[in-house]
């Protein structure tokens, strides 16, 4: 039997999964915490400055006065006017971590396995999480989060790869969306949060208690099994499966697993990341792909990461933009799984309503009504929020599962050149009022007019291998004009081989 026939035996989704399932997807609520850390921590309250002067020499200087009760790293380092600019900088370190994170431990994942990569990343992260909150100089609190963002984009990547891969393809989009939807949680816990722990070294400290309690369930999960199928290790994958098929309750299960197309030996190079650059369909996939996800990101956080300049209780704000992503996941599931929308469409779309949102924005008050451009930018991060949880699912159906992780994980760093920036978009507010919006709209809109070249993916079989993806059967099931243009690519690069 082939690997999703397997599935269907020992259970797609049944209740050993469902624990599995469970713990992974509660380490969203830790890695939202650190992801929006910098918003609260960061803050920056109320102040005028004073001038003082010295009674012995008569010299006048100026002096901070804070009219907020507010701990932050603004009011211990005095990160204002010429030094306002470092909390952006601790914002942006951390997802260039990230950065850097997904472009080493995707590929990682993708040749030594899921689990060594993940727990390695999950560990580092909770200690360097701790030394975010001991930091005694900002010098020292800038690197921690450019170290947690290291682990913390290697794990993220893996945790929702292996949320897919315990699964049968069937439930893949309900897995993706329950990943992002707890992330959405988490970030609406990470602002109630923060209204009862106010000093920021403790509530650093507080966010990443959490990830040691769930470093320890997730040390006895197992690899993945269409990881160890994809490389050839055929007998741990049956192992694994027929684990499964015990704990669901199914009795003792004989599963036996036919070979992969062309499956390479165990000790066999696998393929990498130059495979997304030289494989024609691929190199078309990802440049899409690259370019979705970074505008993805960039609205997302931007929006995000912009509670924290409205006006009035900013644990609300933060609470808020988490809130309302929740209506997106269930929208996004019903719309990903209708045969007239799809996979394509509906990202296409949600980002397209993304970026009119926040164009609407520039055109209406900035409060005070129901209409008002507080509600349209939180109608355009429900509307990004959907995206994003679609291309999760979408790229991950995308690419085969032995380039997988190295695929997600250079989508991924795109992904996060929009998250290092992201920061810095508010403050564009100084050439004009509109300017960050603008840019939002702009990259929301011409994202989703990119996403319809992807092929559609629903209903349609996950491949396993590059060669499975690359046969004319397996093309053959794509929409026709998407496949006339990838058959053209794989046409052009035989012809160039021939020559």
């Amino acid at each position: 039997m082939d690997l999703e026939e397997a599935f269907q035996v020992v259970g797609e989704f049944g209740r050993h999964q469902k624990r599995m399932i469970t713990i992974l997807v509660f380490l969203q609520i830790y890695m939202a915490c650190q992801s929006m850390l910098i918003i609260l921590v960061g803050a920056v309250p109320e102040y005028h400055l004073e001038l003082v002067t010295d009674g012995v020499d008569g010299d006048i200087t100026q002096s901070v006065k804070f009219t907020e009760d507010v701990s932050s790293i603004v009011t211990e380092w005095n990160l204002i006017k010429h030094q306002a600019y470092k909390v952006n900088l601790a914002g942006s370190l951390f997802f260039a971590g990230v950065l850097i994170g997904n472009v080493l431990f995707g590929p990682l994942s993708d040749k030594i396995g899921r689990k060594p990569v993940f727990l390695t990343g999950l560990f580092f992260e909770v200690l360097f999480g701790y030394g975010t909150a001991l930091a005694p100089t900002y010098e020292l609190f800038a690197v921690s989060r450019l170290l947690v963002g290291l682990m913390n984009g290697g794990m993220a990547l893996v945790c929702f790869v292996l949320t897919q891969e315990y699964v049968g393809k069937s439930y893949w989009a309900m897995t993706g969306t329950l990943t992002n939807m707890t992330f959405a949680v988490g970030i609406a816990l990470f602002g109630a949060l923060g209204y009862y722990v106010r000093p920021w070294r403790n509530l650093a400290t507080v966010a990443n208690c959490p990830g040691l309690l769930l470093f320890l369930l997730c040390v006895n999960l197992p690899e993945s099994p269409r990881w160890l199928y994809s490389r050839g290790h055929k007998e741990q994958a049956e192992n694994i499966l027929q684990d499964f098929a015990l704990r669901n309750g199914k009795g003792r299960i004989i599963v036996k697993l036919r070979r992969a197309v062309s499956t390479s030996a165990p000790d066999a190079a696998s393929p990498g990341v130059f495979q997304l650059v030289t494989h024609p369909i691929l190199r078309w996939r990802t440049v899409v792909l690259m370019y979705v996800w970074y505008a993805c990101s960039l609205v997302y956080y931007g929006l995000t990461l912009n509670a924290s300049e409205d006006k009035g209780n900013r644990y609300l704000s933060v609470a808020m933009y988490g809130l309302v992503e929740l209506p997106a996941y269930p929208l996004c599931m019903y719309f990903i799984n209708k045969q007239w929308a799809g996979r394509r469409k509906s990202l296409a779309n949600f980002l397209v309503f993304a970026g009119i949102s926040c164009l609407l924005t520039m055109v209406v008050p900035a409060s005070g009504s129901l209409l008002s451009a507080t509600s349209l930018a939180l109608v355009g991060k429900l509307m990004v929020s959907a995206a994003f949880n679609i291309v999760y699912v979408y790229t991950s159906e995308l690419y085969p599962t032995v380039i997988r992780n190295a695929g997600l994980g250079v989508c991924s760093m795109s992904c996060r050149v929009g998250g290092i920036l992201a920061p810095f978009v508010p403050s564009m507010k100084s050439l004009h009022a509109s300017m960050p919006f603008m840019v939002f709209c702009l990259s929301g809109i011409s994202a989703g007019c990119l996403g319809l070249l992807l092929p559609e993916t629903l209903n349609k079989p996950a491949a396993e291998t590059l060669d499975e993806l690359s046969s004319p059967t397996y093309q053959r099931i794509l929409e026709p004009q998407v496949h006339l243009l990838e058959e053209k690519h794989l046409i052009d690069h035989n012809g160039a081989d021939s020559d």
